[in-house]
């Protein structure tokens, strides 16, 4: 990793710091390489540090998993012990578990993996209350230009956001934003040049269907598990037919689902429900699938710069533009004051919500268009939400980001603001 990469900030560190002071266990996961083993032994450098990746430790855990803990922390005093790559053992929840169960001293463990170790429901509920669960995802862009934690949900959330309360955002010229999508947000390999970047991004898929899969499930068509991740690469930001993606992949249907759920657990992709008002039958259930890295879609796809010309292929950086922007929004979901959730709404009419933030009474609905102008059009889906629509009843704001350079308000709480603002900073 290079200094200037190993510099930036990670949102997710006072989070960190807050669930070793409150829990027992604090288990960190998400996607290979994002910086997981990096950000633990920085902020927990006084701890004791052993990775399941090395055989013959696994190999010792397993054949006595709390025997071994128990060794490990002698003379660890207030500090934790650090177990990477913990989902590696299935032996090892239940060992913690019996370890915390005997000593009630926060920050006892600190494990980190691509998928949680704590896969057993009657082991995690045995843990409520003794476990936080953190994920790191993938650097945001917010992250990468080292700005402060995106801030826009708490804004949209007020009873009365003021565009000025957001910082000047950061002129961005499409080309820019289109670097910004290929690059992705792995720390080590964004920084390469295009072409082995987009090399090591699929080896990088190479190796998660060959090793990390293999610590969820055994799948018996690692090839149909490789083309699945093509097609969800080709389909980021849609609505997805499983039985479609079942003839393509030569797979039954409730395969198509067991391996999507795996993708989801570690964490390639993000499933946004879709949100449903309660009151009538028309609303689409169907969920959106979104990848998680855009630069490993990209990768996958093949796309340079050149693909997203005029004379190419434009329309393709609409959905990886989607994409982007709900996953700055999720990478930042934890440190908002209250509690979100993300989804998104289409009704048969084809009226639609790329994402909406839903705060219980208050709802954020987002439209990204891939354009640098905007008009009172872009915001037709939204406004008949908010005032005919399902939303009628709670306090809607409208956001359509856009690639332009200007923050705008088009009245009754809908805005216009560069997809810029999402690392510019906000004062509430």
């Amino acid at each position: 990793m290079s200094d200037t990469e190993a510099l930036l900030p990670r949102h997710l560190v006072t989070e960190l710091e807050d669930a070793i002071a409150s829990a027992r266990v604090v288990n960190l996961i998400g996607p290979r390489q994002v910086g997981k083993t990096t950000l633990v032994r920085d902020l927990f450098g006084h701890g004791r540090f052993i990775t399941l990746d090395d055989s013959a430790v696994l190999a010792a855990i397993d054949a006595d998993p709390e025997g071994q803990l128990v060794s490990l922390m002698q003379d660890l005093g207030q500090a934790p012990l650090i177990i990477d790559e913990a989902q590696r053992s299935k032996k090892l929840a239940l060992a913690i578990k019996r370890v915390v169960d005997t000593n009630r001293r926060k920050g006892q463990f600190v494990l980190t993996g691509s998928s949680n170790v704590f896969t057993t429901t009657d082991v995690a509920d045995s843990l409520a209350g003794r476990m936080r669960t953190l994920k790191l995802w993938p650097l945001s862009g917010a992250e990468i230009k080292s700005a402060p934690v995106n801030r826009l949900a708490d804004w949209a959330m007020q009873k009365d956001p003021q565009l000025g309360q957001i910082a000047d955002t950061e002129p961005v010229s499409r080309s820019e934003y289109i670097d910004l999508i290929l690059a992705g947000g792995l720390p080590e390999t964004r920084a390469l040049p295009l072409r082995s970047r987009q090399r090591q991004y699929r080896d990088y898929i190479d190796a998660v269907v060959e090793r990390d899969v293999a610590d969820i499930m055994q799948v018996r068509k690692p090839d149909a598990l490789r083309i699945l991740i093509d097609q969800m690469a080709a389909r980021s930001a849609q609505e997805i037919n499983t039985s479609d993606l079942a003839k393509l992949t030569k797979l039954q249907r409730v395969t198509v689902d067991q391996y999507l759920d795996i993708l989801i657990r570690l964490s390639m992709l993000t499933k946004l429900g879709a949100w449903t008002s309660g009151e009538g039958k028309r609303e689409i259930k169907n969920p959106k699938y979104h990848f998680v890295d855009s630069g490993i879609a990209c990768a996958l796809r093949r796309f340079t710069d050149a693909t997203f010309d005029i004379d190419n292929n434009p329309q393709a950086l609409g959905g990886l533009l989607e994409s982007f922007v709900l996953n700055e929004l999720l990478r930042a979901l934890p440190m908002q004051d209250a509690d979100y959730r993300l989804y998104h709404w289409r009704n048969p009419d084809q009226r639609e919500v790329d994402i909406l933030i839903d705060g219980g009474s208050d709802l954020v609905c987002i439209e990204v268009k891939s354009s640098a102008s905007v008009s009172s059009e872009d915001f037709k889906h939204l406004k008949w939400f908010a005032k005919d629509g399902p939303g009628r009843s709670r306090t809607c704001t409208g956001i359509v980001f856009y690639l332009g350079q200007e923050k705008l308000t088009f009245g009754d709480r809908n805005f216009a603001v560069p997809v810029s603002a999402l690392w510019s900073a906000v004062e509430l």
